[in-house]
């Protein structure tokens, strides 16, 4: 059995492979996701197809990977909310560490606060001063209670000492549309997500959440202001726990080399995306840190899904 594990993998995959992505289609995460599984396609020499499983703060997509056949036949594609759900959701269909393994993690994708283009702060220190002058009036919205955006937010506040009033949305479209109304004063959103509205001069971003510049932009980090703080989102792949390690380790393997690719790493730097290609061991040591890391948080702020 031992010595067939390895020849398996060789001749994996024999069939077509899913590649389960919990969010909705559309946005820049479908967008490299499907350029990920046209270059696995081209490497297999099988279909890679995409299914989309929204719902639940991404539980529905991760339950579905956790309870299917472990192959490799079924990937998942998840975000830092997996890390965040088993204390923000009391009662989750499946256990993080024991039903599911860590593929890689593809990028670390960098956050971003920003403000209307009017806005009367626009830097970081400007607008911790302004919340301390004026408490009780400054609001912030990101794309849902409980996501890395808000939990970034929230160890913001409490690193830096000042408050504002978190108001969670259903996504990152209605945040926007409430910043540029004037009914947010803030958003803390994926860099991604924001970066065409700054482009265009809507927006403006006050400070980014990670403890570098993003690649190609010179935009001021959290760090700069707050010595230390660094706070990104994972986006990676899992398995069903079982699938045999010479197995992920293929898939590992070859979405390395993708991730490598030219189109890919143009792609990903326009995205504000730090590409990682971890290892399966990495990726599960990973996911268990975050789990703990935001486990505090939550529990900290009192963060209750909504």
């Amino acid at each position: 059995m031992a010595a067939a594990a390895p020849a398996a993998a060789q001749e994996f995959p024999k069939g077509p492979v899913k590649i389960i992505i919990p969010f909705p289609p559309g946005g820049p995460t479908d967008t490299v996701g499907r350029q990920l599984a046209q270059k696995l396609q081209e490497t297999w020499g099988q279909p890679v197809l995409i299914e989309y499983k929204p719902g639940a703060g991404t539980a529905i997509g991760a339950d579905y990977v956790a309870k299917s056949a472990p192959d490799g036949l079924t990937i998942g594609m998840v975000n830092s909310s997996l890390a965040v759900n088993p204390t923000l959701r009391k009662k989750l269909p499946y256990d993080t560490l024991k039903d599911l393994s860590g593929v890689t993690q593809l990028f670390n994708m960098q956050l971003a606060m920003v403000a209307r283009a009017d806005a009367p702060f626009n830097t970081l220190p400007e607008l911790i001063a302004y919340a301390k002058k004026n408490p009780g009036k400054l609001n912030y919205g990101t794309p849902g209670a409980g996501s890395t955006t808000h939990l970034g937010a929230e160890l913001l506040k409490r690193e830096a000492g000042f408050e504002m009033q978190h108001v969670g949305m259903k996504g990152s479209a209605p945040a926007h549309t409430e910043l540029l109304g004037g009914r947010l004063d803030v958003v803390v959103d994926p860099f991604l997500s924001i970066l065409p509205f700054v482009q265009a001069g809507k927006m403006k971003i006050i400070a980014t959440l990670g403890d570098k510049r993003v690649a190609g932009h010179n935009y001021p980090t959290v760090a700069e202001t707050v010595p230390g703080f660094n706070v990104g989102a994972l986006l990676g792949f899992v398995a069903p726990a079982g699938t045999p390690k010479p197995v992920l380790q293929k898939i590992q393997a070859d979405t390395a080399k993708a991730l490598a690719s030219p189109d890919i790493q143009a792609r990903a730097q326009e995205y504000g995306l730090q590409v990682v290609a971890s290892k399966p061991e990495q990726f599960d040591a990973l996911i268990a840190s975050e789990m703990k890391r935001w486990g505090r948080v939550v529990t900290e702020a009192k963060i209750e899904q909504e």
